[in-house]
């Protein structure tokens, strides 16, 4: 307390006040006492206040300007955006087109139980039928800290994450069991489609998804539950639930409906023409 009431009565330290005591009694402190002195310092004053308006001034002109240009560079932006929306929702259109004119031309061609089968491997047209449904989540404790051991051959922190790689067994390994078509998030998978990782996230035909990952097979229900399960990937997706906390859960289906192919590209492949004899 002592120390509390000698700062509250003693605020300005005492050497402070000694030397304004100096100044004051030498006649060097407070205001000019000479007429020059005076006239310098009033000079001083004129200049800055000077400097002041005349940058308040400029200000104040330009103001007006850059406002515009400001306007001007929103109202561009605004243009520019909705005419790349307009480019986007137009590309939407043309896909949507090539794609319907090909389903068309593969179900003109050739006979219609051939066609049909072509449109289905392909991913071309609709299905349905039975088969299983897969759903795969990260952990309930995953998250995008470390803390966690690393899996071995894994650059992430955290192992309670569902990775592209889990993805591709899971997928590779319903194909190997006999599954005649395979969703995943609702995107139709093709013999051209590609699941990668781009940071945390999971994507489809460059498509980013996000968890749980329902995974849909059409195929013989329980025989390609049975034989997903005992095989090497279905395994592997039961190791990452026990030892990573990853949530997965698989169910015979009587009746799935898988959407077709967004674009079915074919960028090789070339149709067969029998040659004739003369």
């Amino acid at each position: 307390m002592s120390l509390l009431t000698n700062v509250m009565d003693h605020s300005l330290d005492d050497g402070y006040a000694e030397a304004a005591e100096r100044k004051k009694a030498a006649g060097t402190g407070g205001m000019p006492r000479t007429l020059r002195a005076k006239l310098g310092l009033a000079a001083g004053l004129v200049l800055a206040a000077l400097v002041v308006t005349v940058g308040a001034a400029q200000a104040r002109v330009a103001a007006p300007v850059v406002a515009k240009e400001r306007e001007e560079l929103i109202d561009r932006i605004d243009r520019e955006t909705t005419a790349a929306d307009k480019l986007e929702n137009s590309v939407d259109k043309l896909r949507d087109d090539v794609s319907s004119r090909q389903r068309e031309a593969l179900r003109q061609s050739g006979g219609s139980d051939q066609s049909e089968l072509v449109g289905i491997l392909s991913g071309a047209v609709e299905v349905h039928g039975p088969g299983v449904k897969l759903v795969v989540n990260d952990a309930k404790e995953a998250s995008t800290g470390g803390g966690g051991d690393p899996r071995e051959t894994s650059g992430f922190s955290d192992t309670g994450r569902v990775r592209d790689r889990d993805m591709q067994r899971v997928v590779n390994g319903l194909w190997e069991s006999g599954a005649e078509a395979v969703s995943v998030n609702g995107q139709r998978l093709t013999a051209l489609s590609a699941i990668r990782a781009a940071g945390d996230a999971i994507l489809v035909d460059n498509k980013p998804l996000v968890p749980p990952y329902t995974v849909l097979a059409v195929g013989d229900g329980q025989r390609l539950s049975t034989r997903f399960q005992n095989s090497a990937d279905g395994l592997y997706l039961n190791a990452l639930q026990e030892n990573y906390g990853i949530r997965t859960s698989i169910s015979v289906e009587d009746d799935l409906r898988l959407p077709a192919a967004p674009s079915v590209i074919v960028r090789t492949a070339e149709p067969r023409t029998e040659k004739g004899t003369s």
